[in-house]
Parts: structure tokens; C-alpha cells; sequence
């Protein structure tokens, strides 16, 4: 679909994934992008997609729009992360499907696979056994968009297709310590620490095996898929290497320079033990990944240095 007059609406544009991807499909010289905030597309009230869709009669859809945070955020808003994230991704589902859209792009995350699953995780392990209890409501949220995207394609033929990107990280991240992940909540923790002279704190073990995808990539990613046929469904998105989170701490640390003690809080959770995805069925495709990992912290560092007083704090109710 290189058709550059495509008309392309990027649900969640605001945000670190949507903007990545606007800037991206913008390099590549699309024209009809869409995009709605919050405040003038609420995407949990059906009524309101379905208006909009009506209007503006989108032919691709992407949709990067998510309630999401970390381990913290996640056990303590559990209703908010399922029912929200259900509300958004139904009503952009089933507008794309009754509006007859060429092709519809779900984003969900790596979260959505079994706890214990065999390492590196296929796409086919999906449903094999008991999710991560910290990010549940999420995960099922997820896993509900992925098989309404399966059911669509196998029903009525449709051009609807999941990309599960491992953890993603880059240029406008949430680095509130309350509700961020893992990768940007070091960075500002680094940076604190940095400032003020002191240690940082950290929790758990630091034993947990994890991957990472620069959000730009991930971009390219659905450029890819965009302009591709594929056969699946569902495909996994990552940069097929894994990093321990004490060495992750430890490279943040030097990149951003603290020079303090890192003090490691084994009464907090881990979180899932290991989460390598095989990437194989996409990376088959064509499509490989293009940023290493301690170039993409020194860009994302760069990045929060530069807009550190216009970050906005997340807040959940």
C-alpha cells in the first residue's frame, strides 16, 4: 500500500508509539495522516469512534492507542487497565470492520504470552498457560484484541493483523516513576540520583532477562506491515537480544553518568522472569530491527534531557 494519499488514521498519536509513527510514515512521504487527542476523540465512548469513522472515513487504521505503566501501575489499577483498554480497542475494531477499512494494525505487547512460556516465545504459545499476575488486566485486554483481529480475518476476509513489539522504549517515553516501565523509570532515576548525589533503589533482584525495541524501530515496523501482504495474523516484533535488568541498570547508569551506589530492593516483585520473543516469523518476512540498545538509551537520554520540564506526570484514578 505505497500509495502516499492513503488516508491514515493513527489512534494514540500523542504518544510515544503514535508519534514515532507519524513521524515515520510523514518520512516516508504520507500525506493523510489522521490523528485525534484525547480531548477531541474520547475512544473508550463507541458512539464517539463510530461519528468520527463516519466522517473521516479512514482506509488504514493503526491503532497505538493504550492505557498502560509499569509493574506498580498495573497491581494497583487492575479494573482500569482491562476495561479500558477493552473499551479502546473494541470500538476502533468494530468501527474499521463495519467501515470497511483495507487494513486494520493492532498493537498489543509481548505482556500477553504465559508467564512461564517456553523461551523464546512463539506466537503459538499464546493461551498456553498462566499470564504474569502484576499486568493481568492488561495482558487479557490484549489478548482479547489479537483474537477479535484473528476472528475478523477468519470470518469476513479482512485485512486485520497483530504486531506484539517486546518492550519498547525512545523519544516521548512516560518517565513518571509511578506509572512508567522499567527502561524510562531507570533513566530518570539515574538522573535524580545524579543531581541530588544519592544512591538509586531499584526493585528486585535484578535477575530478570529482558528485551528491548527503540520505538523507531517499531515504526518501521508497521511501515513495513503496511506495505506488506502477510499470510499470519499475529507477529511478534523485537530486537532478538536480551539484557539482565542489573546489566541494563548498570549501562544506564554509565550512559547517564551517576556515580553512586545502585541498591537492589528484593522485597519488591521481578516481575516475569524471562521474556525473549522469536521474531523469526517476522524477521522471515524482510523486516529486521536497526537500533542497538546503548544507542537508543543515549538518544532517549538526550531526548528527556531536552524536554525534562514539559514532561507530564501519569496519573491513574
Amino acid at each position: 500500500m505505497k500509495n502516499q494519499d492513503l488516508k491514515i488514521f493513527i489512534a494514540g498519536h500523542k504518544g510515544m508509539v503514535g508519534s514515532a509513527i507519524w513521524r515515520h510514515l510523514e518520512k516516508k512521504g504520507y500525506t493523510n495522516l489522521i490523528g485525534r487527542s484525547s480531548h477531541e476523540l474520547d475512544l473508550r465512548n463507541q458512539g464517539a469512534v463510530i461519528r468520527f469513522f463516519e466522517l473521516e472515513k479512514p482506509e488504514i487504521v493503526i491503532d497505538a492507542a493504550a492505557k498502560v505503566g509499569g509493574i506498580w501501575a498495573n497491581q494497583e489499577h487492575p479494573y482500569t487497565f482491562l476495561m479500558e483498554n477493552l473499551q479502546i480497542q473494541n470500538n476502533l475494531i468494530e468501527a474499521s470492520h463495519r467501515f470497511e477499512c483495507k487494513k486494520f494494525i493492532f498493537l498489543g505487547s509481548s505482556c500477553i504470552y504465559p508467564k512461564m512460556a517456553p523461551q523464546p516465545i512463539k506466537e503459538e504459545y499464546l493461551l498456553t498457560g498462566a499470564l504474569e499476575p502484576s499486568n493481568e488486566g492488561y495482558a487479557i485486554a490484549k489478548i482479547a484484541g489479537v483474537k477479535a483481529c484473528e476472528a475478523i480475518r477468519k470470518q469476513f476476509g479482512k485485512d486485520f493483523i497483530s504486531l506484539m513489539p517486546s518492550n519498547l522504549y525512545g523519544s516521548y517515553d512516560n518517565f513518571d516513576l509511578e506509572s512508567s516501565h522499567v527502561l524510562p523509570a531507570m533513566i530518570r532515576k539515574f538522573h535524580d540520583a545524579k543531581e541530588s548525589h544519592r544512591p538509586v533503589q531499584l526493585w528486585g533482584t535484578g535477575s530478570p532477562l529482558r528485551e528491548f525495541l527503540h520505538v523507531e524501530d517499531l515504526a518501521d515496523a508497521v511501515y513495513f506491515t503496511m506495505n506488506s501482504d502477510m499470510e499470519g495474523h499475529l507477529y511478534n516484533v523485537g530486537s532478538a537480544t536480551e539484557i539482565s535488568i542489573k546489566n541494563l541498570a548498570e549501562l544506564i547508569q554509565w550512559i547517564v553518568g551517576h556515580q553512586g551506589e545502585i541498591l537492589w530492593d528484593s522485597s519488591k516483585p521481578d516481575g516475569t522472569p524471562r521474556k525473549l520473543m522469536d521474531s523469526s516469523r517476522f524477521f522471515e518476512l524482510g523486516w529486521k530491527p536497526k537500533i542497538d540498545l546503548e544507542t537508543g538509551i543515549t538518544n532517549t537520554y538526550k531526548w528527556f534531557l531536552s524536554n525534562r520540564d514539559q514532561l507530564k506526570e501519569v496519573k491513574f484514578k
